[in-house]
């Protein structure tokens, strides 16, 4: 396992906006989004990747509307979606693609693509600012506040939830201009369902809790976890402990941290430092 750092600065088929899967002949990746954040979110990486030579696509949860329009207006159309139910609905696209893809994945994405990658499933993992999984202790207050829309009120466990603006800056857009956020969260965010949150707060308390990954695995592809030194979602405590996971593990599991940036790493101005971070990490892993 290592550790870098860089400096300060950026549809629910499974075509998604990187149209059908393994057209273009090359490498696919499988891009996954957490929550709150619409599929389509990750358009400018799969415009880059495909510009790289690979074949992206960009998969939404199950029951994920088209477009971020169609999904604030049908909330319900996600409620009571758990973590297993869109990892088994990303292994599906995954075991559709004629060759095992690179997987990347933002916060609760990012914990899809360490499941994954623990059941042999792709050639190569990166996951941004990952969700916490079963045996990352550290739960700084900031993590708690930013999980507090859904996990304040335990009926919202088969619920969807939105964001309010005000919400989404302290958890997203902590670290770029209050005008930055706000228009990341008018052209991004959906409501979500708060699910997963709840299994993964509890995940320690639960013999066979579904934010477990097999940290173990030898055999599995490289994993690259990717931290926002100012994320409030997922602190880079929680990032760092979760590298502490994979100790065991011989294959290769490297962190890469950023200075300055939040939680809206993949989404805000500064998204192609990180983008191009990750394909440089790809070519050192020959892929």
């Amino acid at each position: 396992m290592t550790a870098g750092a860089a400096g300060t600065e950026g549809a629910e088929g499974a075509a998604g906006p990187a149209g059908p899967a393994g057209a273009s002949g090359g490498r696919p990746v499988v891009f996954v989004h957490g929550l709150w954040l619409h599929a389509s979110s990750w358009g400018p990486w799969v415009e880059l990747f495909r510009e790289k030579g690979y074949d992206p696509v960009a998969p939404g949860w199950p029951h994920e509307p088209d477009t971020v329009e169609q999904a604030r207006a049908n909330p319900e159309g996600v409620a009571g979606v758990g973590i297993d139910d869109v990892t088994n609905h990303v292994a599906a696209v995954v075991d559709a693609l004629p060759t095992p893809p690179v997987i990347v994945g933002h916060s609760f994405g990012g914990l899809i693509t360490e499941k994954l990658l623990g059941m042999g499933k792709g050639a190569a993992g990166v996951a941004i600012d990952p969700a916490q999984i079963k045996g990352v202790l550290p739960l700084p207050l900031a993590q708690l506040r930013a999980g507090l829309p859904a996990l304040g009120n335990p009926a919202n466990r088969s619920k969807a939830v939105s964001l309010t603006a005000k919400e989404f800056r302290f958890g997203f857009g902590n670290a770029v201009s209050e005008e930055e956020s706000q228009q990341l969260y008018d052209a991004w965010t959906i409501p979500s369902p708060a699910k997963p949150l709840f299994q993964a707060a509890a995940a320690n308390f639960s013999l066979h809790s579904e934010a477990a990954v097999d940290t173990g695995n030898a055999d599995r592809g490289p994993l690259l976890l990717v931290s926002g030194l100012e994320d409030h979602t997922v602190p880079d405590v929680v990032t760092r402990s979760t590298l502490k996971q994979y100790r065991a593990s011989t294959a290769v599991t490297e962190l890469k941290q950023f200075e300055g940036r939040g939680h809206s790493l993949t989404i805000d101005s500064g998204w192609r430092e990180v983008a191009d971070a990750v394909l440089d990490w790809l070519a050192d892993q020959g892929l």
